[in-house]
């Protein structure tokens, strides 16, 4: 009994602890949204982001590391599954800043937000976790909500909407590989190789077209893309100091979280970015989502939150027998 009892303890620890590094690395993770969107008029998205993760890896090395476990932690046998990792984490990011810079932030989060969505259907079809009928009516009211935001087939909608779309696919797959991997794999040694294939793919799309010679298109998007590379005004300097901090501390909480617990019980707490995003919007662009926008947003938090409720009592009621013992 005592020894179930301590299994049990170390089981809701752990929960508590994933809960709390997931809602610190979402909002590490707005502030990483909001900068780089204010960037975004005046810089290349591959040099922004290979600054962001000079940062964040000199973070990671030199305060981080050294706690976790020392430099040894950083050595693993998973190598083809880190980088399969890295390039989900690099084709979602990609995609979702390269919409930032056309659609107003609160927009792009609510439309990437069928991520945690995905997440709970894919921990079911690939990890084998538990989703009841009631949590699968909760993922269909937020998907309908992401519908609700795109807008197909009117004029509010923007192509633009579809790259964060997209990009939750592979956001999704890359919690999914987390959860695969947590059980072997520190979070410093998740979130060091995903810095590396960050490093690595924006210095390659720097060397391939950051002279801007293919920038000029008119499409905001594609122009944050191909912009060429300058250096940084002393005024933004500050704003890559905070981005390349957001970046690794979020990357190791993010990390952490899915490492101890169910994915299906992780990813609802990712909707705490919502009105985060939705404040952002407001304070730095003076973007006010509209009453379409904000039935769309309503219905994705809704059915997160559902989600979340759901989770806490099943928990509650399959210990509850425990307890009374």
């Amino acid at each position: 009994m005592s020894v179930m009892e301590d299994s049990d303890s170390v089981a809701a620890r752990n929960r508590l602890v994933g809960m709390l590094c997931i809602a610190g690395a979402m909002v590490l993770f707005s502030v990483n949204d909001m900068a780089i969107k204010f960037l975004s008029g005046g810089y290349a998205l591959h040099q922004v982001i290979l600054i962001r993760t000079l940062i964040a890896m000199t973070l990671l090395l030199t305060v981080i590391v050294p706690f976790q476990g020392g430099y040894a932690a950083l050595r693993t046998q998973r190598l083809p599954m880190h980088l399969l990792r890295g390039a989900f984490v690099v084709i979602a990011n990609m995609l979702f800043f390269v919409a930032l810079a056309a659609m107003p932030l609160a927009e792009a989060v609510a439309i990437s937000f069928v991520s945690p969505l995905l997440i709970s259907i894919l921990s079911v079809l690939l990890l084998g976790e538990t989703v009841g009928p009631r949590r699968w009516v909760a993922i269909a009211v937020g998907l309908f909500g992401v519908v609700v935001v795109l807008r197909p087939g009117t004029e509010a909608f923007r192509m633009a909407a579809l790259l964060p779309l997209f990009g939750a696919g592979a956001y999704a797959m890359l919690h999914i590989l987390t959860r695969k991997m947590g059980g072997t794999e520190r979070a410093t040694t998740l979130a060091f190789y995903i810095q590396i294939t960050f490093v690595t793919v924006s210095a390659s799309m720097g060397l391939a077209f950051g002279d801007g010679r293919l920038s000029g298109t008119g499409d905001a998007s594609l122009d944050f893309l191909l912009r060429s590379w300058i250096w940084p005004a002393r005024e933004d300097w500050p704003v890559f100091v905070v981005l390349g901090l957001a970046s690794g501390f979020g990357a190791v909480l993010i990390s952490q979280a899915y490492r101890l617990c169910e994915a299906a019980l992780v990813a609802p707490f990712e909707y705490i970015a919502m009105p985060m995003a939705v404040m952002w919007g407001v304070v730095v662009f003076g973007d006010w989502p509209d009453a379409v926008s904000w039935t769309g947003i309503m219905l994705i938090v809704g059915g997160g939150l559902y989600t979340l409720w759901r989770e806490t009592r099943t928990r509650t009621l399959a210990q509850a027998p425990r307890a009374r013992r």
